[in-house]
């Protein structure tokens, strides 16, 4: 029985990897080459076509000089040692920047959208040249087409290190080298120190400090950018500590600071802003910017020995700048005016603030000098600046609560405001504080035309008698109120030259008061008078008015009326007052209401110079009536002493016509208004009538006080 043998079993079938086994296998070892490329990519090969390309999308030479690295990510890392990039062909610099190494992240997505973002630029040891053109060029706008933005790399934010940067802007005067670099001990924000030098506004300037070493350039990554510097430049000293987000612009600056100088003025050549002459200053405060705005709170020094306190604002948005605000001073040292009027810094002023350079002992040799000379103008001769006038508006109230160091002027405070518009200069809303009373007007310059337009209107109110001269004893016990008016207008660039072309009307006005008896005696030579006074001790008289009013032409001062009225004695006068030569020319004829013996009763004269003023009987007048006595008394000494006596001749003068002719100028506007006449001339001693009532009536504005007004008080 044949058995059946079995058969072998086959083999079964090798099992097969999943499809996705096999690509996810494939995909890791691409992105393994990949990662080793990366890792050991020689990136170094790359440092051509990468400076070619920056080159060609900026238009300026571009090299990484040594070697190229990156970090590959998001924001990729390019690693260069030895940068050079090239500064357009007008710059003064060859190279934009310099540097021995840079880190310069890189954000990828931007390319794809021709876009080239850098985050963080990081230079060792760079050197930057830096430059600004007045028509707009900076070498540090890159690209073929500086106004195409998207052709412009985007930076973040700047680090360095340590190097240099050298600074030049034609447009203001500045050329300046910088030196920086990072103190390792620094326990603040304020790693990096810097020193400066060069020019800025073609003077001397000098600075050091410290600051951060990251500059935030972009708005969305800006940060406060920490500073403190100490600069010097054209006799102007500033320290400041605080913080900024541009560097560029001085936008967001936030800062205390502390300034000193030889001159307010001498910041419109540095800064541009328009301020006044003045002594030397030491002010503190704090300064922001915001755009184009600057603000300048907490103010606080002195200007030699006036204090100084306030806030001011100075707005850039407008074509012409607009400096607004307010200032005041508690005391304000007459001295320290002296530059504002064009004369030289006072030495009182000067030794103030000795930390402040003192002037030329040239300059005080010239003042010395001046102050000797007889024939010396008093009336001031600074020149206004025109083209100051037109470079900013400003809107400014200033006051001081009270004036000192005044001498012989009754001044004790003041308060204007100052507004600058267009070229033309306003002090408006006048009020000075004078011999009790007060002075209120406004002062017009237009420095539009050359020379300058001037007007002035001031009107005095209530100054008393005993206040107005505080250095003369015999008038301190005199008491009365004074009016008066100045309304003028004239061409010059100086008020010295305003002044000596000027026309209009000039007036002072009296009406009931006192004054010294012993006074009046002697300026009519009144012999037995002055000896019973010398024996019995003063007595006031009383004053019945006093009246002067003087039409001005082309800068001569005539009398329309001169009048001085007492209950003992009247005065009429006439002549001229030349503000071209400052000269006077005044004569006085006093006319005595009592009788009285021993006196040789002559005109007075009144003339020199405003520097050196003369006054003293008529020669020749008195020579002739004591010529008649002498002769007398060859006949007879009794004749001689007759012909002394005094018969009194004087009368009342007509008192309300007096003041009503003094303002006749103002009378006649409102009369003519009004469509009724003039007021008649007042009653004059014969021999005074036309001489002192001459002059040209002129119709002016109106004043806010009448000379029955005044009459009555």
């Amino acid at each position: 029985m044949n058995e059946a043998v079995p058969h072998a079993p086959s083999a079964a079938p090798a099992a097969g990897h999943p499809l996705w086994v096999k690509l996810a296998a494939g995909l890791a070892t691409l992105l393994l080459l990949l990662v080793l490329l990366v890792v050991f990519f020689p990136w170094d090969v790359l440092r051509g076509p990468l400076n070619r390309y920056v080159s060609e999308r900026t238009g300026r030479h571009f090299e990484i000089t040594r070697k190229l690295d990156v970090k590959l990510g998001r924001t990729t890392r390019i690693l260069a040692d030895g940068i050079e990039f090239a500064n357009p062909e007008w710059a003064q610099d060859k190279h934009l920047v310099k540097a021995e190494s840079a880190e310069i992240d890189v954000r990828l997505l931007p390319l794809l959208h021709r876009r080239i973002e850098l985050p963080v630029v990081t230079l060792h040891k760079p050197v930057l040249g830096l430059q600004m053109e007045p028509d707009g060029r900076r070498t540090w706008a890159l690209g073929r087409d500086t106004g195409d933005k998207t052709n412009l790399p985007q930076i973040g934010a700047l680090v360095v290190d340590e190097g240099a940067m050298h600074f030049v802007a034609r447009e203001h005067g500045a050329d300046i080298h910088t030196d920086f670099a990072i103190d390792g001990n620094a326990a603040d924000q304020l790693p990096l120190t810097f020193k400066a030098r060069g020019t800025w506004q073609k003077e001397g300037f000098s600075a050091q400090g410290r600051t951060g070493n990251v500059l935030h350039l972009a708005e969305t990554m800006k940060q406060p950018f920490p500073l403190r510097v100490n600069l010097s430049a054209a006799n102007t000293v500033l320290h400041a500590e605080g913080s900024m987000s541009s560097l560029a612009t001085l936008d967001g600056a936030d800062a205390s600071f502390s300034l000193q100088g030889h001159n307010l003025a001498e910041l419109y050549k540095l800064l541009g802003v328009v301020l006044p002459e003045t002594p030397r200053y030491a002010l503190k405060g704090h300064i922001t910017k915001q755009g184009e705005v600057w603000n300048v709170t907490q103010i606080n020094g002195k200007l030699g020995n006036s204090d100084l306190t306030g806030q001011l604002a100075f707005d850039q948005t407008q074509s012409v700048p607009l400096l607004s605000g307010k200032v005041q001073s508690k005391a304000l040292d007459f001295d320290d005016l002296a530059p504002l009027v064009g004369l030289p810094e006072q030495p009182r002023s000067a030794s103030a603030l000795p930390q402040v350079p003192v002037a030329a002992p040239a300059q005080k040799v010239r003042t010395a000098r001046a102050a000797r000379d007889p024939a010396r103008k008093v009336l001031p001769t600074a020149a206004l600046d025109l083209e100051r006038l037109k470079a900013m508006n400003a809107d400014v109230h200033y006051s001081a609560a009270r004036i000192t160091n005044v001498r012989q002027l009754p001044l004790d405070r003041m308060s204007l405001h100052v507004k600058l518009n267009q070229g033309v200069l306003l002090l408006d809303e006048m009020n000075l504080g004078v011999a009790g009373g007060s002075v209120l007007g406004k002062l017009r310059f237009n420095g539009n035309s050359n020379p300058a337009v001037a007007e002035a209107r001031l009107d005095a109110k209530s100054l008393e008698l005993g206040k107005l001269f505080p250095g003369a004893k015999i008038t301190q016990a005199s008491f009365g109120k004074i009016h008066g008016l100045i309304d003028l207008k004239g061409r010059g660039n100086s008020v010295a030259q305003m002044l000596a072309t000027s026309s209009g009307n000039v007036a002072a006005l009296m009406g009931k008061g006192q004054i010294s008896n012993l006074l009046l005696e002697i300026a009519g030579l009144d012999g037995g008078e002055i000896i019973k006074f010398l024996i019995r001790g003063d007595q006031n008289v009383e004053v019945r008015c006093a009246a002067a009013g003087f039409s001005v032409d082309k800068g001569l001062m005539s009398t329309r009326t001169l009048v001085f009225d007492t209950a003992d004695t009247v005065m009429y006068g006439e002549g001229t007052v030349s503000l071209a030569q400052e000269a006077m020319d005044l004569t006085l004829h006093p006319y005595p209401k009592d009788k009285s013996i021993l006196a040789l009763r002559s005109p007075l004269k009144v003339g020199g110079t405003f520097s050196a003023p003369r006054a003293g009987v008529d020669k020749g007048a008195l020579a002739g009536r004591a010529g008649v006595a002498l002769a007398l008394g060859v006949i007879n000494p009794l004749l001689a002493l007759a012909a002394t006596i005094e018969t009194g001749p004087g009368k009342d003068a007509d008192c309300h016509a007096v003041l009503e002719e003094a303002a006749a100028p103002a009378a006649a506007a409102r009369a003519a208004a009004a469509g009724t006449p003039a007021p008649s001339k007042p009653a004059q001693a014969p021999e005074a009538q036309g001489p002192a009532a001459r002059g040209e009536k002129l119709a002016r504005k109106s004043q806010p006080w009448t000379a029955e007004q005044i009459y009555k008080q």
